[in-house]
């Protein structure tokens, strides 16, 4: 993890510059359970990285609503965008909707294009039946995100943004969003490998950071081939920034006796 958690240092950018937010509410039992291994939160942080945006938090929760809601009302108030991801089905565990309707405070609708959608992709597949028209049900006043793979659409509502649980289908929703969503600058990073252990560098990496402000320096150790070693992280908001750091860094490591690999071991 990284050593370091200033605030401005943790997410790699100026003091003063805008940090845009978003926590992920991963919702399901099949996640808790071990049933199904989660692959969305690693494809969601990068592409948020990519439009500006930090992931900041991530909770998992059970097809509970009261949970649910929790979840949801804490992220959406504490970061710029809450996203979610999962329960939005046809089967009777599907509850994300209501939750975060009740959470928002408003009714359950069927929306009008989510409709349309969902019987133009079931018409040559046996027609849109009560189950599969509960996909069409939004919070009031939702948007929708489009879903180019199984026509079930994704839904916006405020900066709430909910999302398929199957990690294919959340990719295509995450592509119909981009461009779409105010963010800042995305963080770029460089790594540095060394065969050395993290405590006995702890001192170095502190005092590099701090040499360099703006950047976020992250230390990742590994044991490997019978040794110790770790991979050193800079991160920041401008390209220029890392690779100074990265060169000092470098520098640093072997003033004291180390060989730094460059792009890490």
């Amino acid at each position: 993890m990284p050593l370091f958690e200033g605030a401005c240092a943790r997410y790699g950018v100026r003091m003063g510059e805008r940090i845009w937010t978003a926590g992920l509410v991963v919702i399901g039992d099949e996640i808790l359970s071990g049933r199904t291994q989660d692959r969305n939160v690693a494809q969601i942080a990068v592409w948020l990285n990519v439009q500006g945006i930090r992931l900041s938090e991530v909770r998992i929760v059970p097809d509970v609503e009261a949970r649910i809601v929790e979840a949801v009302n804490a992220v959406r108030t504490g970061y710029d965008y809450c996203f979610t991801t999962g329960g939005i089905g046809p089967t009777h565990d599907d509850i994300t909707v209501d939750a975060i309707a009740a959470a928002l405070g408003v009714g359950v609708v069927i929306h009008p294009e989510a409709r349309d959608a969902l019987e133009r992709h079931y018409a040559t597949r046996g027609g849109l039946t009560d189950a599969r028209l509960r996909m069409a049900r939004v919070p009031d006043g939702a948007d929708l995100i489009p879903n180019r793979m199984s026509g079930a659409p994704g839904i916006r509502v405020g900066n709430v943004l909910i999302l398929a649980g199957v990690p294919h289908i959340t990719a295509g929703m995450l592509d119909a969003l981009t461009g779409t969503l105010e963010g800042g600058a995305p963080v770029v990073s460089g790594t540095l490998g060394c065969w050395v252990a993290e405590s006995e560098v702890a001192e170095l990496l502190r005092t590099t950071e701090r040499a360099h402000p703006g950047v976020a320096i992250g230390s990742y150790p590994f044991f490997r081939e019978g040794r110790v070693g770790a991979n050193f992280v800079v991160r920041a908001t401008d390209q220029q920034l890392v690779d100074r750091c990265l060169a000092d860094l470098g520098r640093q490591l072997l003033a004291v006796g180390r060989d730094p690999v460059p792009g890490g071991i």
